[in-house]
């Protein structure tokens, strides 16, 4: 006998994720840099000190392309689901994670995109049941949660219910791939020990570029 279990946030993640704006040094708001113990430096030398994934990308360029160009087919290319909506999928995954980089990049992507800005991430991490998000998404991030938890872990169930709200096979699809693909940027990011910042304006700034994920990358590769 088969069940439904209908996941939400876990306790105490969204303060675990939590970020306070760090004290204002001469007017401008100064940046600190922790990874997930702690300590200011990634578990590798790496040939910047920039946050997150985009360190790792530049001392791996050869796989940061594909990468790059992965997200953007993900969260960019065209769909019938939203690209904020895309991304909300990508900041819940990588928030059960508790992955800070990820989850407050692509939260603050998700915000600038949604007509409800922060306040629906905020409502969608504290409790998926109640957030006021459509009968579909909220099918989906379902899905996405138990990829989260584990591939096995997706029920026919599930499925059936994003495809009663009016899901395609191909939002079902993307839902899943996206599910996994930040399970692996996530590991990627934690795994090495990289450092994200405690500033919510480093990761509104990211956010409000509109070329791409691709483009970024190879502006960010020319100019380092």
């Amino acid at each position: 006998m088969t069940h439904t279990v209908t996941p939400t946030a876990r306790p105490n993640v969204a303060e675990e994720l939590s970020i306070v704006p760090s004290p204002r040094q001469g007017g401008r708001p100064g940046r600190q840099h922790t990874n997930h113990r702690g300590s200011t430096r990634p578990f590798i030398a790496l040939a910047t000190d920039e946050p997150g994934v985009r360190g790792l990308f530049r001392f791996r360029p050869e796989a940061a392309l594909p990468l790059n160009q992965l997200v953007d087919v993900l969260l960019r290319g065209d769909s019938t689901l939203g690209r904020g909506e895309r991304e909300l999928i990508a900041a819940y995954v990588s928030a059960l994670n508790r992955c800070r980089f990820c989850f407050h990049t692509h939260a603050a992507f998700a915000a600038v995109r949604l007509p409800e800005g922060m306040d629906l991430v905020d409502q969608v991490l504290a409790d998926l049941d109640t957030a006021p998000v459509t009968p579909k998404i909220r099918a989906l991030l379902r899905i996405a949660a138990s990829v989260q938890r584990g591939g096995r872990e997706v029920t026919e169930e599930q499925v059936a219910a994003a495809r009663a709200e009016g899901a395609t096979d191909l939002e079902i699809h993307d839902t899943v791939l996206i599910a996994a693909a930040f399970c692996m940027f996530n590991r990627y990011v934690d795994g090495l020990g990289t450092v994200a910042s405690d500033d919510p304006e480093h990761y509104l700034e990211r956010a409000r570029l509109t070329q791409g994920y691709v483009a970024v990358l190879a502006e960010a590769l020319a100019a380092g």
